[in-house]
């Protein structure tokens, strides 16, 4: 199991994002389960209840995903990178491609511990592949070891997330 980074790189995009989520959830969020809990209460007979059981597990889930928000996004345990229009070398918060040596299809991954944006997988920079990606540039093989062996990848391009 790899270690969790003490200080997460975040863009201010996905700061953002994950705050709001964060206030969504322990606001709105809770007030919801309290009520749909308090509702199935009433049904009766607990241990029937399946009403009441979801609410629970659905409780259970939203307090973990607050405590990983908070993990993230807590007073001391995120950094604001700044991303470079014109960037010249892998970092939190580009677009990279890549194309497996010995392949002749590419992947886009966009770089980043918690970033998320739908149309892309996301890389994150302390994973085998992410951590010996930063720095590279354009035309640059980089190796890393991954399950099966050591891999190769060629940084095909690099580009800003937007």
């Amino acid at each position: 199991m790899r270690p969790v980074p003490d200080v997460h790189e975040l863009t201010q995009a996905a700061y953002d994002r994950l705050k709001a989520e964060y206030d969504d959830l322990t606001t709105r969020g809770k007030i919801d389960i309290a009520r749909r809990i308090e509702a199935a209460r009433e049904l009766g007979d607990l241990k029937e209840n399946g009403d009441y059981h979801a609410a629970k597990e659905e409780q259970g889930k939203m307090a973990a995903r607050i405590a990983q928000i908070d993990a993230m996004i807590g007073e001391g345990k995120y950094r604001i990178v700044e991303i470079a229009r014109d960037v010249s070398a892998v970092q939190v918060g580009c677009v990279v491609t890549i194309r497996y040596e010995g392949d002749t299809d590419v992947e886009r991954y966009l770089v980043g511990s918690i970033e998320e944006r739908g149309d892309l997988p996301v890389l994150s920079p302390g994973s085998p592949l992410g951590s010996q990606l930063l720095g590279a540039a354009v035309g640059d093989t980089v190796a890393f070891e991954a399950p099966g062996g050591t891999l190769r990848v060629d940084v095909v391009a690099i580009e800003p997330a937007d």
